[in-house]
């Protein structure tokens, strides 16, 4: 009954979810109506970056409703969790990136930020990355990669241009009518695709040449996820525009554009209220994106990280099934034979207490994404269901 209220009272993004009926969730696991717990080795898709229910964001979220929620649009009051969230955020990131519009999601974050450098340049095209993924919203999937998802929502925004990934011959194509660049710092959508830092550089000399907006969407590869607070920092290149999502909120949603002031001051004039955004810095939000970004500061061990997801991903990555692995920080791709093969493993880790899943614009590989947080016996066992999971395709 509870399945057929789901599958026919609320609008449905696929024609097989998973249907576990949610009941509580703590730390990496999920607990069903039934009592079965599943290590949830995906984070939500990269949202729960630090576990569920983690106590410092709890206590935060509690206490900011005994305060106040919503009281104003966005912009117009001072309110004292949005602005420490700012202060929090900035502190973490380069002098230039010194100024956040907070916003709801990921995508309305893209949004705002190809506003942005058509805004401030004059300019109208934008330019993307084949396989990459910014978002369903129409403009961020406008300068998406996926053509197939695409194809039933045309038209869609005129003057974007998509060049091969990683590919430094094919950044000549920037020019002075490109108003941004917007790339995913790792692809996380089409495998973990991870650059190379002669490749970024020179998407940033290039950028630097022709006066585009370089704008680096970390809505999935930030906040902790790809093994530093932010992936630019292992390429040693800044963005002019930071968008993040995700993981940011501490499991509330949100987004966020990150830019200098002199940059988002433009959105002020000409015309007036250029971005806006009724719920953007809810204060609820702020409150457990700010306790977020402490843990994110003080608990997290990035070099057990890399330690851990090293030795998880020489594990996985022995057994015959597996024909390649790509990782970064917490970020991981396991490439099979087939979309049969990795459905296979997803719902026989599932069967056995494990969340896995699948990625949009690759289906040979399967995705993990645990949080940050995990212990090494988790990990052990967590590798443990998935080995016995490759063990039974056939």
């Amino acid at each position: 009954m509870r399945n057929d209220d789901f599958l026919n009272l609320q609008g449905q993004t696929n024609q097989s979810p998973f249907l576990i009926d949610v009941d509580r969730a703590e730390g990496i696991y999920i607990y069903d109506k039934n009592g079965k717990a599943y290590m949830d080795m995906i984070s939500g898709v990269a949202v729960s970056n630090v576990g569920h229910g983690h106590p410092k964001i709890k206590r935060a979220i509690h206490e900011q409703v005994d305060k106040h929620l919503h009281v104003m649009v966005y912009g117009e009051y001072i309110q004292d969790t949005p602005l420490a969230f700012a202060k929090k955020l900035t502190s973490l990131l380069p002098d230039s990136l010194n100024t956040v519009y907070p916003v709801n999601s990921g995508t309305e974050a893209n949004e705002a930020a190809i506003k942005l450098a058509k805004r401030s340049t004059g300019r109208t095209e934008i330019v993307s990355f084949r396989g990459s993924y910014h978002g369903s919203t129409h403009g961020s999937m406008s300068v998406s990669g996926n053509e197939l998802k695409k194809q039933a929502f045309r038209p869609l925004l005129p003057d974007v241009r998509f060049l091969p990934f990683n590919d430094i011959q094919a950044l000549q194509e920037i020019s002075v009518k490109t108003a941004g660049v917007i790339i995913e710092t790792i692809q996380g959508d089409a495998g973990v695709r991870i650059p190379d830092k002669a490749f970024l550089k020179a998407l940033r000399k290039q950028c630097d040449e022709v006066g585009a907006l370089l704008i680096f969407d970390e809505i999935q590869c930030g906040m902790g996820r790809a093994g530093r607070n932010f992936a630019f920092e292992l390429f040693g290149v800044v963005p002019d525009v930071l968008t993040l999502g995700k993981a940011l909120g501490g499991g509330l949603p949100i987004g966020a554009v990150v830019s200098s002031k002199e940059l988002l001051f433009q959105f002020t004039f000409n015309p007036m209220l250029g971005h806006i955004t009724t719920f953007g810095g809810h204060p609820l939000v702020c409150a457990s994106g700010l306790a977020f970004l402490e843990v994110l500061s003080e608990e997290i061990n990035y070099n057990e990280v890399e330690h851990l997801g090293q030795l998880f991903q020489e594990r996985i990555a022995k057994h015959p099934r597996i024909k390649q692995s790509r990782r970064q920080g917490y970020m991981f791709a396991f490439d099979m034979e087939s979309f049969e093969e990795v459905n296979q493993v997803v719902q026989a880790c599932l069967e056995n207490g494990l969340i896995s899943f699948w990625f949009l614009s690759h289906p040979y590989s399967f995705r993990l994404s645990p949080p940050l947080n995990i212990s090494e016996s988790e990990m052990d066992q967590a590798a443990q269901i998935i080995w016995s999971a490759l063990d039974k395709v056939n």
